[in-house]
């Protein structure tokens, strides 16, 4: 080989060297990008002993209990292969938003001969009432599983939440959604009942500011390896299966930040949030889906679901494999940040008699 030859290979090698360089910092430089907007979020999430429920949060627990074993025990399956005890779902529903003082309205649509129903309930703001927060959750189980966790626990709290508005004054208007038709064969279809009722405000020209979907909230454990993710979020997130998840698209991101923020500052209880690309595994799995496709900020606030929940869409999903200490202290938080969202202005019921007031209307059930 040549002195000539040699060279070459020396530059080639320098400037191979080089352009690696210069694409190794370009994809860090990506990395870290993505990891400040849309997996990083204000606060840090509570990584103390779980602390004893306070006498509002036993309460509250004891309703949330109340409302799962009715949905997923004394009803059960519920859906269009069990059309009967799905309609029943929807008056029981209705029933309560209606004793609790709710301003309530049934938006039905048919297929095939049969209707379907999402049950509206409102609490009217005070000084912005055009401007509306949604809070929903799917009432239908899978198939032939009673869905206790899927979605029994997304409805208790969607409940409890509706029986502490009902109490209180807000700026900003509150709507609480129970939805039909989130799971096979309507997700994501036309007949899925969030994407009619979104469509619907669409039509309305409803103002909705942002949309939380309470999501299989009830299932937490310490054991090692308990959480899964989509790669490569499992090099970034704990896989201990204990926390709440708030999971928004990049689009939603300031709703995610300012939900995850307010939630940590008012509750001791381990949380994760991301705003990511709307085509990872998960992110798109519940009823905010049907609100981003009209252009709504929107997350689902879930304990993941199938990456953590071994009953998921099984027979076994029962009322016993639900932690209702941690779904209280979460729905506890959640009122928390509704307050926070909505503009919380004054209570009109005592908070005691609240308690006992929820209580009084679930032990009658």
């Amino acid at each position: 080989m040549e002195a000539g030859d040699a060279m070459k290979i020396k530059i080639i090698t320098r400037g191979a060297v080089i352009r690696i360089a210069i694409l190794l910092a370009f994809l860090t430089a990506g990395m870290v990008w993505c990891y400040f907007t849309m997996l990083k979020t204000p606060g840090s999430s509570w990584s103390g002993p779980r602390e004893p429920l306070g006498a509002e949060e036993l309460l509250m627990r004891d309703a949330l209990r109340s409302h799962v074993e009715h949905f997923a025990g004394t009803i059960g399956e519920r859906n269009i292969l069990n059309y009967r005890k799905l309609a029943q779902s929807a008056d029981d529903i209705e029933k309560y938003f209606i004793q609790i003082g709710l301003d309530v309205r049934r938006i039905s649509f048919k297929k095939d001969n049969l209707s379907f129903d999402n049950i509206e309930a409102s609490k009217k703001g005070a000084t912005q009432p055009g401007s509306i927060i949604v809070i929903g959750a799917h009432y239908d189980s899978c198939g032939s599983t009673p869905g206790a966790n899927d979605n029994a626990t997304g409805v208790a709290s969607m409940l409890a939440l509706a029986k502490s508005a009902s109490k209180k004054t807000y700026n900003k208007t509150i709507r609480f959604v129970a939805f039909v038709n989130e799971e096979p064969p309507f997700f994501k279809g036309s007949q899925m009942g969030s994407l009619v009722y979104a469509r619907f405000c669409k039509e309305n020209k409803d103002n909705i500011t942002a949309m939380l979907s309470l999501e299989t909230m009830g299932y937490y454990t310490d054991e090692k390896n308990s959480q899964r993710y989509p790669f490569p979020f499992d090099k970034v997130y704990p896989s201990m299966g204990n926390f709440i998840g708030f999971v928004g698209n990049y689009e939603s991101r300031q709703l995610v930040r300012e939900v995850t923020a307010s939630f940590r500052r008012n509750c001791k209880f381990p949380s994760e949030s991301g705003a990511v690309p709307s085509s990872i595994a998960g992110a798109g799995w519940s009823d905010h889906w049907s609100f981003w496709q009209i252009g709504v900020p929107a997350l689902m606030v879930t304990d993941t679901a199938p990456f953590r929940y071994p009953y998921y869409h099984r027979k076994e999903d029962t009322p016993d494999k639900v932690n209702y200490d941690c779904l209280a202290r979460v729905t506890a938080g959640l009122d928390k940040v509704i307050d926070e969202l909505a503009g919380f202005t004054a209570n009109q019921t005592p908070k005691t008699e609240l308690a006992n007031s929820v209580a009084k209307v679930n032990n009658s059930n």
